[in-house]
């Protein structure tokens, strides 16, 4: 249940931003509800956008990989509305559907390249418990990219485990995707710090999984 409401962009005042949303629309096909709300301080939700932009959008490691990242670090950090999101952007800049569902087989899946690989292992360690990230993950980072490009990884993991408290409780917008638990107890659900980062034992085999729906809002 959100807190805050989503302003209409009926009542988005400023050109600049109704602009930006507008472009958010026509790429994702909707507007995130959290810059809709944070709309409220024009200069928060261009501060917010453009640290977006910076981090997901520019740089030289390839988009795909940072969506990925970005995913890993929503699950890891607990939060569903990112997830959705960032399943929804991982999407759009062509990771398979198959792909995206086994994010949490990463390390077995062939679908990731060694490169994806380290950087998913990193982003996984470091949204749940950042000292749990080793001098050993970076090494295996740097077998495949430059400085340079591991701060844009870094940056990814950031920004949505900072995000993760404000965006919680923002209201969903509509997505393609939601979860599914294979064998799960009923009503459990992933991405916690406590429960499903990688290696706990306390929920053996009960990873959950995305899952590709239409025309529904991804949490009802």
């Amino acid at each position: 249940m959100p807190h805050l409401a989503p302003v209409p962009l009926s009542e988005v005042q400023d050109e600049d931003i109704r602009q930006r949303f507008e472009h958010y629309r026509n790429t994702r096909g909707f507007t995130p509800n959290s810059i809709m709300t944070m709309v409220r301080r024009p200069q928060i939700v261009r501060a917010f956008m453009a640290l977006n932009q910076a981090v997901l959008y520019e740089g030289t490691v390839p988009h795909e990989t940072k969506m990925l990242v970005s995913l890993a670090s929503s699950y890891a950090s607990g939060c569903l509305y990112c997830q959705s999101h960032m399943a929804n952007l991982s999407s759009i800049y062509k990771a398979s559907d198959e792909k995206i569902a086994a994010l949490w087989n990463f390390e077995e899946s062939e679908l990731f390249t060694p490169a994806e690989r380290a950087a998913v292992r990193l982003a996984l360690k470091a949204a749940k418990q950042p000292n749990e990230a080793t001098q050993a993950d970076f090494d295996a980072l740097k077998e495949h990219l430059d400085d340079g490009q591991i701060v844009e990884i870094v940056a990814s993991i950031a920004l949505f485990v900072t995000s993760t408290d404000g965006t919680t409780r923002w209201p969903p917008n509509s997505s393609r995707w939601r979860w599914k638990w294979p064998s799960a107890p009923s009503g459990r659900w992933g991405g916690s710090r406590a429960s499903t980062a990688e290696g706990d034992d306390r929920w053996p085999d009960h990873r959950p999984r995305l899952a590709r729906i239409e025309g529904h809002d991804c949490f009802p």
